[in-house]
């Protein structure tokens, strides 16, 4: 079974990187957005500024090693992203990565049955 342990945000990088209208700002104070560094932010000013789909805070290759710039600071909907949960499973499958501990490419969001 597939536990939250195997999956390792920083060698993922899906759900940052799936949709440029994901990473929108709804509950943040505008103190807490006031701390973003202005050029990780859209320019509307409504989420994070996106590169095609892909957060411009997130650093690294999808899939192998990735990391936020902006991790201590992320918004509220980035806090909220549980790995495992549907839209990780759903991000993860649209790059192909599956769920850990199945072969590449599964992207059952059922855990296997032993």
């Amino acid at each position: 079974m597939t536990s939250l342990i195997d999956f390792d945000c920083q060698s993922c990088g899906a759900c940052c990187s799936f949709s440029p209208t994901w990473p929108r700002f709804s509950t943040e104070t505008d103190a807490a957005l006031d701390l973003l560094p202005a050029h990780f932010v859209a320019a509307n000013q409504q989420g994070m500024r996106c590169d095609g789909a892909r957060c411009s805070a997130l650093v690294g290759r999808v899939g192998s090693q990735t990391s936020c710039q902006v991790y201590d600071l992320r918004p509220d909907v980035c806090r909220a992203c549980v790995p495992g949960d549907d839209a990780c499973l759903t991000a993860r499958a649209f790059f192909g990565l599956g769920q850990p501990g199945l072969p590449p490419g599964h992207i059952d969001a059922e855990p296997p049955i032993n």
